[in-house]
């Protein structure tokens, strides 16, 4: 049994608006095993957490670890060479036409091996708990084909099992049609062969598609969704991030637990998201990156949807894991405050991917997991950006990482 005591704790509560953290000052947490049994004010500690094992928190900020819940963790190969060009003007199509964009990303990833794709993803992860990050979304995706796409699982499979970082895989086989096949023959592929292998296998909790004009369809999206359902996988989704193609309606009426990007979103899906309870999930790393236009987080936040935010980490449109980077942009091109945006990769990121009952919020029966940020508030935080802010960071009970 460990206590941290000394510390200013931001709870991130379920409850209350986006922007209420639930301050306490002067506050102790103890956990035993990997799960939070008191939360309160040193004045109200029970005598019998006295002289336990006991972390000083010098007054420092604990949040809840941090989630990020929409990354493309494993891939081959970078897209460093697209980057002048796109700076410079030329178009995303032109680059794609010519076998760049996300081919160039699944040819690197196809040549990879599996050994090669996962040491290079724990490499990832190794720097993200050092940044707070205590649960990862992992997609698939840069596969495109039956064999390539188990690869990326698989991958994801052995990382949940072979470090402290929380996995959570998402296929994505409908992430592009790949080269040399039609889209009737690659949609097929997907709903009678990758799906029911991912589910044979438990390999994936979600199922994923990219819903958008340079993607699929919402006709061509609907009968992958509706197998993934009848398979037992839970849905998120892609959508309206280079034009309305009323993506987030589907992802309402398909029972999406999240709907990502949203940047075109129309006021229509904002309240058809607010009706089914689909989370938004914001990547303004991937705005920054492509010169696209943010989204409107106000305009959902205001409507009373629930706003998560990620890194989008992929090699080509975000090519960072910074959380707390991605955490910062939330505030000047999204226009959340920063409150809003730390329960935006906590509760919210938790919300995104079902798991609210056991992460996300520091509350008793809980996982064990905070950071321990190095900052006086948390408007500091973000406003004074720094490489890295965290001292500590405790994943179900253990400390994986100290400054």
């Amino acid at each position: 049994m460990i206590k941290i005591e000394n510390i200013n704790l931001a709870q991130c509560l379920d409850s209350g608006t986006q922007g209420e953290i639930h301050l306490m000052k002067d506050a102790v947490v103890v956990w035993d095993g990997n799960l939070i049994e008191w939360v309160g004010s040193k004045s109200e500690l029970p005598k019998k957490y006295k002289n336990i094992q006991t972390v000083d928190g010098q007054k420092a900020l604990l949040l809840p670890g941090l989630i990020d819940c929409h990354t493309h963790l494993a891939f081959g190969g970078w897209r460093s060479d697209e980057f002048g060009e796109r700076v410079a003007g030329v178009p995303y199509a032109e680059i794609t036409a010519r076998g760049g964009g996300i081919s160039s990303t699944v040819k690197a990833t196809r040549a990879a091996t599996e050994d090669d794709l996962y040491s290079r993803s724990y490499n990832f992860l190794e720097k993200m708990r050092e940044l707070g990050v205590t649960t990862v979304e992992c997609k698939s995706g840069y596969g495109l084909s039956l064999d390539d796409e188990m690869k990326l699982l698989r991958v994801y499979r052995r990382l949940g099992e072979s470090q402290p970082l929380r996995i959570v895989p998402t296929f994505l086989g409908a992430h592009l049609v790949p080269q040399g096949t039609t889209r009737e023959e690659y949609c097929k592929l997907v709903v009678d062969k990758m799906i029911p292998e991912v589910t044979k296998n438990a390999l994936a909790e979600f199922c994923d598609v990219f819903v958008d004009e340079h993607a699929f369809s919402v006709e061509e999206a609907a009968p992958i969704v509706a197998k993934a359902k009848e398979c037992g996988l839970k849905i998120k989704l892609h959508v309206d991030q280079l034009s309305n193609g009323k993506g987030a309606e589907f992802a309402a009426e398909c029972g999406a637990i999240s709907a990502d990007h949203l940047e075109y979103i129309s006021e229509e899906g904002i309240q058809a998201m607010k009706r089914s309870g689909t989370v938004a999930v914001s990547l303004p790393l991937a705005t920054l990156y492509t010169f696209q236009k943010p989204l409107d987080a106000r305009a959902l936040i205001d409507a009373g949807v629930d706003v998560a935010l990620a890194t989008d980490f992929n090699p080509g449109s975000a090519p960072s894991y910074h959380l707390p980077l991605a955490m910062m942009l939330g505030c000047t091109l999204n226009r959340m405050s920063p409150a809003e945006v730390l329960k935006a990769v906590t509760i919210k990121a938790a919300k995104a991917l079902g798991k609210i009952d056991t992460i996300g919020s520091i509350e008793v029966g809980k996982k064990a997991d905070f950071v321990l940020i190095g900052a006086p508030s948390i408007d500091h935080w973000m406003y004074h950006f720094t490489e890295n802010a965290n001292r500590l960071t405790v994943i179900n009970g253990n400390i994986v990482f100290k400054a």
